[in-house]
């Protein structure tokens, strides 16, 4: 059977595994990916933890299954965050680690996330050869020495190490809800109570994989209400929403409005660079004219990279940046082994409401000001890209005349005095994402948005 007609062959994104259980993705086959990944990286001892997904137990466990056959010593993490395999395999020098998770996808879905020594993602050839082995019909032969496995408590030497990287004397005292989803971030939040000077406010906290209270994934704007809603029940100074795997997290000021996470790189943004003088902050092309500006004015050096964390993940090891952030919420910190984390930028922000003095709101409303957003707005259609971009470079030409420039890192960007847009396919969904910001006008930021969208078609996902 060609690897193209098998029903996983879809599954494979462009940096990691997502697909359907079990129509695309079986206990089969984490057996035949734990094979594959052992027989490319050829590693002694790996990590793998998985999230609360209902599947994930028994997929998991076909996947050390496979690793211990072809030899490789297993670092069981059990139940964990997507940061806490970055953190287990960098901390302990192990040869890499696996996530089994599917983040924010529907509650049928799973996944797997790879890395290999020092949390460093997989190179595209890796992740080619591993799914060549792992959807082809080569038989997978056992290694003659079964590997070992043993368990590891990554919350506690985590948590450890996540509290060392802020002073908790400048966390005040706050109110803080804590809304973990449902997710795996609930399991590290208990055990970090004890150690934060703040009154700890954890709803949805039990991590449940039928997700009764939605899908975790504050990105969505119909995923905010529970979180706006309990800080001004509890008259919290900040509210924290985290994903499946808790990878990233969502603000909410104390007035329960959501901020988004364009701005978040910004502040973030501002306190390295606070630390270390002229450093270099990465971005990603989607939203930029705020982030390029605070940097600016901090004296660091802003880079581009494209959009996905294997991208910004090794633009930031090739240009040794502090920090590194996308508009999605996923922030990326070189003392983190330039992966990203949904903790550090939390225990941040309280760190920095301590130090200013001021109120999350406040610390964005200039920014918001003068670079309000669309919000990343999705689209579903059976276009090809290319065909919508070529149409929106005709159509926006004749309607704003020739862009300022253009910028092709990641999808189309292009930038007039007053405006500038980003479209792009998603890399891990079937969409087109849409990202518009201006310079301190809203009406103006409505009707280019409309424009765009009527321009690009499809329908809502």
């Amino acid at each position: 059977m060609s690897i193209k007609n098998h029903p996983a062959y879809n599954a494979f994104k462009a940096y990691d595994i997502r697909g359907r259980v079990p129509q695309e993705l079986t206990p089969e086959l984490y057996y035949r990916l734990g094979s594959a990944y052992a027989q490319v990286l050829q590693p002694q001892t790996v990590a793998v933890g998985h999230d609360i997904r209902l599947s994930s137990p028994e997929l998991t466990a076909s996947l050390i299954e496979a690793l211990r056959d072809q030899g490789v010593n297993v670092t069981d993490l059990g139940l964990c965050g997507t940061e806490e395999v970055y953190f287990a395999t960098g901390h302990n020098r192990l040869d890499g680690g696996l996530m089994v998770t599917a983040s924010h996808n529907p509650a049928d879905y799973n996944g797997l996330k790879m890395v290999q020594s020092q949390s460093r993602p997989l190179t595209s050839s890796q992740n080619l050869d591993i799914r060549g082995v792992a959807i082809s019909d080569v038989r997978i032969t056992k290694h003659p020495r079964r590997g070992t496995l043993k368990k590891y408590d990554v919350h506690r030497s985590f948590i450890a190490y996540a509290l060392s990287q802020v002073d908790l004397r400048k966390i005040p005292h706050l109110t803080v809800v804590c809304n973990a989803g449902n997710g795996g971030a609930g399991v590290l939040l208990e055990r970090m109570q004890e150690f934060l000077p703040i009154e700890m406010i954890i709803i949805n906290g039990e991590p449940d994989g039928n997700f009764p209270h939605g899908v975790p994934n504050p990105l969505l704007p119909e995923c905010r209400a529970d979180t706006a809603k309990a800080v001004i029940e509890h008259k919290a100074h900040l509210g924290v929403a985290w994903d499946g795997d808790f990878d990233r997290c969502f603000f909410f000021d104390e007035k329960g409005h959501f901020i988004e996470g364009y701005y978040v790189v910004g502040l973030l943004a501002q306190r390295f660079l606070g630390r270390n003088h002229g450093a270099t902050i990465i971005y990603d092309p989607r939203l930029t004219w705020n982030t390029q500006e605070i940097v600016e004015q901090a004296h660091g050096r802003a880079v581009q990279s494209a959009t996905g964390h294997a991208f910004i993940k090794q633009t930031m090891r090739d240009n040794n940046a502090v920090y590194g952030g996308e508009m999605s919420a996923h922030h990326y910190f070189r003392d983190f082994y330039f992966c990203d984390s949904g903790i550090l930028p939390w225990l941040f922000i309280m760190e920095l409401l301590g130090t200013t003095k001021k109120p999350l709101s406040a610390l964005v409303e200039d920014r918001v000001a003068q670079h309000p957003i669309s919000g990343e707005i999705n689209r579903r259609t059976s276009e090809k890209l290319p065909d919508i971009l070529e149409r929106l470079r005709q159509r926006t030409e004749e309607a704003y005349g020739q862009p300022l420039s253009e910028d092709t890192t990641d999808g189309l960007s292009w930038e007039y005095p007053q405006f500038r847009f980003n479209v792009r396919a998603s890399n891990t969904e079937p969409l087109v994402r849409l990202n518009v910001e201006t310079r301190a006008d809203q009406t103006l930021l409505k009707s280019v948005t409309d424009f765009l969208l009527d321009t690009i078609g499809g329908e809502k996902p």
